[in-house]
């Protein structure tokens, strides 16, 4: 089998994807500063402009001391005031729950644009083997390294340790036969996806198939 070299990863602005804490450890940041019911909306705001992770309801609600309802509540204004669906202008970017959390994207519209714009200074992407590769994993999961070299018919070895190292798979189980290792998706590739969970994902094409058949035969 041919052996496949380390990639760099990158989000959908051209940024370096690297491990990052989740939107739960946010929750442990408690703020000393007061904020009133009619500033709410506006420390929101803020605090999803700068974030660089997807901030839960649970971890704006102990950051700005206000109960959660009242945050998921204000939130939602937001994400409506964004959307220009308070007689307002639709503006040129949106509010998107993903990953469990909120976070401010540019609005789908203008990708293509801040893609233009990025595209001189965006370091290598995946590479397609990668890529097929993580692909493989967020399909069949949870799946181990043989079993997605089965698929792909090559050494995923190199690559899959950089899907581990750029935080976009971990470990699930361990087979209690084998001791082999299962490996999953992480919450961080939903946020680069920008999606909120994997039933999100597009379906494989109808005219294909799954590569369900004979995939419980791979030895793990």
């Amino acid at each position: 089998m041919e052996s496949e070299s380390e990639e760099t990863v990158m989000d959908q602005r051209g940024e370096e994807v690297a491990g990052s804490s989740t939107a739960e450890d946010s929750a442990t940041l408690e703020s000393n500063v007061a904020v009133s019911s009619d500033e709410l909306p506006a420390a929101l705001e803020a605090l999803l402009m700068v974030a660089d992770q997807p901030l839960s309801p649970l971890a704006l609600a102990q950051i700005t001391g206000h109960p959660q309802p009242e945050v998921e509540a204000a939130v939602s204004k937001l994400r409506a005031d964004y959307a220009g669906e308070a007689n307002g202008p639709r503006r040129g970017f949106e509010l998107r729950e993903v990953g469990g959390g909120w976070r401010i994207y540019a609005a789908a519209q203008w990708d293509g644009l801040v893609r233009s714009m990025l595209h001189d200074d965006s370091p290598q992407r995946l590479s397609q083997q990668a890529l097929e590769t993580l692909s493989v994993v967020a399909y069949k999961q949870p799946v181990t390294r043989s079993q997605v070299s089965a698929v792909r018919a090559v050494n995923v070895d190199s690559v899959m340790r950089t899907l581990i190292a750029r935080g976009l798979i971990d470990e699930h189980s361990n087979d209690p036969e084998t001791g082999a290792i299962f490996y999953q998706t992480t919450p961080l590739l939903l946020e680069y996806l920008g999606i909120e969970s994997l039933e999100e994902l597009p379906p494989l094409s109808p005219l294909l198939s799954d590569g369900r058949e004979g995939f419980g035969d791979v030895e793990a």
